[in-house]
């Protein structure tokens, strides 16, 4: 093998490091969508912590017979409406891809749980600088909600680090294998 077959091959696992798709577990444990029992125990909390990036799916577990999962408006979201859901999901094991940047409402089905706390606002960050993502694009800023209008996660700051540190890992492997088979 070419030293430029080498590198053409080394291109492909450095952008395949940056574009790494991940099945989240919403709250991080399989009981996680109920209603919960503190503020600090919501899973706005939860989403708060942690990174979303377009291509990521989340995965609910629940109880299907006992409740759902709908995606729907921000309005709806803040008012707790299940009238008009965008997406309705009640198979207990529930998959949604988060397909594009911004927001994403999400609140419990079942009667009374959203009003109770049981809902999810994931804010999924946008790719920028082919492969880095830098934070949600916003043509303007808007003023910022109230607390009492809108319970959601703060955007984190953004950094490649990790992406660029498993590139380099990976690339790192792949050409010690190279040495060695050489």
């Amino acid at each position: 093998m070419g030293a430029s077959s080498k590198v053409s091959i080394l291109v492909v696992f450095l952008l395949f490091g940056f574009s790494v798709a991940k099945e989240i577990l919403v709250g991080g444990k399989t009981d996680a969508w109920k209603i919960p029992s503190s503020q600090s125990d919501s899973l706005n909390q939860w989403a708060e912590r942690s990174r979303f990036q377009v291509g990521d799916y989340l995965v609910w577990k629940y109880d299907g017979g006992k409740d759902s999962v709908l995606e729907v408006s921000r309005e709806d979201y803040v008012n707790c409406s299940v009238s008009k859901p965008i997406k309705e999901y009640s198979d207990g094991t529930t998959k949604v891809e988060l397909d594009r940047p911004g927001a994403f409402y999400f609140i419990s089905g079942a009667k009374g749980h959203c009003e109770k706390g049981q809902k999810l606002v994931v804010v999924v960050l946008s790719p920028r600088g082919g492969g880095r993502y830098t934070g949600v694009t916003s043509p303007a800023p808007a003023p910022a909600p109230s607390a009492a209008e809108f319970e959601g996660p703060a955007i984190a700051p953004t950094s490649s680090a990790t992406a660029l540190h498993g590139g380099i890992v990976m690339a790192l492997g792949v050409v010690a294998v190279w040495g060695f088979s050489m």
